[in-house]
C-alpha cells in the first residue's frame, strides 16, 4: 500500500484526459508502448494508431486483431474498457501526410461529441524500417520522408505539446562516443531525396556503401539524416525530443518478463543457435553488451514526453538511453543463452546448441563453412532424398543467418560510450511512486534473470512454441547431445590417428 504522505505519481496525472498519436504502434516496441499507456494511465483519453493495410487486411480489421494480442492479456483482465480507447487511422508512412485524409487529420485536433477537450497533444513517432541492409530508396522513404510527412501532420495539430521521435543510439556509429546532441547531416537532404528517386535499384545498391560511408548501413545513415531533418524542419510551436535507445531486447518486467516479438539482433542469434543452424559468430566477447529491456525503453519514452511538454516551444532535446556501465559482457550473454537453450530447448533443433566466437575474419569464414554451411547442405540433401518437404530449406535458413550475422559484425566488434545525462536528470524529477509504477532505471535489471527470460520468451512469444512440447524437445536434446559428444570423440581420435600416421611417415623418410 502506498504511503499517503508520498507525492502522487506525475506521469499518470500528465496523461489523464490527453489523447496520444503513435506511429509504429503495431510493432514490437509500439505494442509495449500502447500496453504501458493503457495499463498505467487509467484516465488517458484516446490512443490513435497509424495502421496501414497489410496482406489485404484493412486497418480496421488489423486493429481488431491487435486488441486480441497476447500482450494485452493483463489489460483485458484488469481494465478491458481501456482497449476501447484505441483508434485506428488508416495511413501509410511512405505517403505524403502519412496517407491521412484531411478529415482524418481533423480528428486529431478537433473536439468531438464524445471527447469535449482538444484532441492529440502528444505524438510518439516510432515507425521506421529496422532492416540494417534495407535498400537505400526504401530506407529513405520510410525513415526520412516518413518523418517529413509526420512533421507536416504535427504542424497541423494546434494542441500539440510534445513530439517524441524514436531514433537509435547508433545513428552516429562511426563515433566511439555519442553525445546527447544532433550531429551534422551526412549529406544534404535534397541531394539524398533526389538520388534515392533517380537511381535504378541495382546502381543504387552498388553505390550505397560508398555514399553512406562512414555509416555502416542504410538504417543508421537514414536515422542520422532524420535527426537532422527534425532539427531543421520542426515547427517552433511545439517542443521535440529525440530518443535514442541502444539494442532493445525482451521485457524485464512489463507486460510480462521475457516478452519479445522481433526476430533480429540478439533474438535472431538465440533462434539460430537454438535451432542448431548457427554455431559460429564473429565478435569480441570482452565488449559490453549494451542491451536494454524494452519496458525500460518504453517507460523512459513515456517520461520523456512529459518532460518535453514542459519545455519551451521550438526546443529540441536528445535523450540517450543505454545500459552503459550497468551492462554485462557479450561473453555473459553467450554463456547464459547457450546454457538455457540446452536445458529449455527449442522445438525441432537440428543439432546440439553451441556457439564458437572468434574475431579473425579468415578463421570465422573457415569455421562457418565447416560447422554451418557444409552440414546444412548435407542435411538438406538428406531431407530431399528422404522425400521430406519443409516451408524453409536448411540452405535458405543458412543464407539468412549469414546475412543477419554480417550486418551484426560492425556492432559486436566495437564498443561505444553513450552519456545518458538527460535521462538520469529526468528520473530524478519524478516521484518515488512514478519510479515504482514505471521501470525506469537499468541499474535495477538482474541480467542473469533477464537473459533466462529472454530465451524463455523467445520460445514462448516469438516462436509460439507450446509448453506441452517441451518434454519432447528435451528428449531430442539428449539424443543430440550424445551425437555431439560422440562426434567430438570420433574427430579427436581421427585427428590423433592422422597426426600419428604423418609423423611416422615423416620420421621414416
Amino acid at each position: 500500500m502506498a504511503d499517503m504522505s508520498e507525492e502522487a505519481p506525475i506521469l499518470p496525472r500528465f496523461y489523464a484526459g490527453r489523447s496520444v498519436f503513435i506511429t509504429g504502434g503495431t510493432g514490437f516496441m509500439g505494442k509495449v508502448l500502447v500496453e504501458r499507456l493503457l495499463s498505467t494511465c487509467d484516465d488517458i483519453q484516446e490512443v490513435f494508431l497509424l495502421v496501414r493495410e497489410k496482406k489485404d487486411v484493412p486497418p480496421e480489421k488489423r486493429l481488431a486483431q491487435f486488441k486480441q494480442c497476447q500482450i494485452f492479456e493483463k489489460v483485458r483482465e484488469r481494465c478491458p474498457w481501456q482497449l476501447d480507447k484505441l483508434r485506428v487511422l488508416p495511413g501509410n508512412l511512405e505517403r505524403p501526410l502519412l496517407g491521412l485524409e484531411p478529415v482524418t487529420i481533423a480528428r486529431l485536433h478537433q473536439p468531438t461529441e464524445r471527447v469535449r477537450c482538444p484532441q492529440v497533444s502528444v505524438v510518439f513517432h516510432n515507425a521506421a524500417t529496422l532492416k540494417f541492409d534495407e535498400a537505400l530508396r526504401k530506407a529513405v522513404d520510410q525513415n526520412v520522408r516518413g518523418l517529413l510527412s509526420l512533421v507536416d501532420v504535427c504542424d497541423a495539430l494546434p494542441n500539440l505539446e510534445a513530439l517524441v521521435h524514436v531514433s537509435t543510439a547508433y545513428s552516429n556509429a562511426e563515433l566511439s562516443r555519442v553525445e546527447e546532441r544532433v550531429y551534422a547531416a551526412p549529406v544534404p537532404l535534397q541531394q539524398l531525396l533526389a538520388l534515392a528517386d533517380a537511381l535504378p535499384d541495382q546502381l543504387a545498391a552498388d553505390l550505397t556503401p560508398r555514399y553512406i560511408h562512414p555509416k555502416p548501413n542504410t538504417y543508421t545513415f537514414t536515422k542520422a539524416m532524420a535527426e537532422c531533418v527534425l532539427q531543421e524542419r520542426t515547427s517552433r510551436r511545439y517542443p521535440v525530443a529525440i530518443f535514442r535507445p541502444t539494442i532493445v531486447i525482451s521485457a524485464d518486467r512489463h507486460p510480462v518478463p521475457g516478452w519479445i516479438e522481433n526476430l533480429n539482433g540478439p533474438s535472431g542469434v538465440v533462434v539460430g543457435v537454438g535451432k542448431g543452424l548457427m554455431h559460429v559468430f564473429r565478435a569480441k566477447l570482452a565488449l559490453r553488451a549494451d542491451f536494454i529491456p524494452v519496458d525500460v525503453v518504453v517507460d523512459n519514452m513515456i517520461a520523456v514526453a512529459w518532460e518535453t511538454a514542459s519545455e519551451p516551444c521550438g526546443s529540441l532535446r536528445v535523450y540517450n538511453c543505454a545500459s552503459g556501465e550497468h551492462a554485462t559482457r557479450l561473453s555473459d550473454f553467450r554463456a547464459t543463452a547457450v546454457r538455457v537453450l540446452r536445458s529449455l530447448p527449442l522445438d525441432s533443433g537440428l543439432s546440439y546448441p553451441f556457439l564458437i566466437v572468434v574475431q579473425n575474419r579468415f578463421v570465422y569464414r573457415l569455421l562457418e563453412f565447416v560447422l554451418q554451411t557444409a552440414p546444412l547442405h548435407v542435411a538438406e540433401c538428406l531431407r530431399q532424398t528422404d522425400g521430406q518437404k519443409a516451408r524453409l530449406s536448411f540452405t535458405t535458413a543458412g543464407r539468412r543467418i549469414r546475412a543477419m550475422t554480417e550486418v551484426l559484425h560492425f556492432f559486436v566488434l566495437r564498443e561505444w560510450t553513450f552519456p545518458c545525462d538527460n535521462i538520469r536528470r529526468l528520473r530524478r524529477r519524478l516521484t518515488a511512486r512514478d519510479r515504482r509504477i514505471y521501470h525506469l532505471d537499468v541499474a535495477e535489471v538482474h541480467w542473469d534473470e533477464l537473459y533466462l527470460n529472454f530465451v524463455k520468451g523467445t520460445r514462448k512469444y516469438l516462436l509460439q512454441e507450446k509448453e506441452e512440447d517441451l518434454k519432447e524437445a528435451q528428449k531430442r536434446m539428449k539424443r543430440l547431445r550424445l551425437v555431439h559428444y560422440t562426434t567430438i570423440v570420433f574427430l579427436v581420435l581421427l585427428s590423433y590417428k592422422l597426426i600419428k600416421f604423418f609423423l611416422n611417415l615423416f620420421m621414416n623418410n
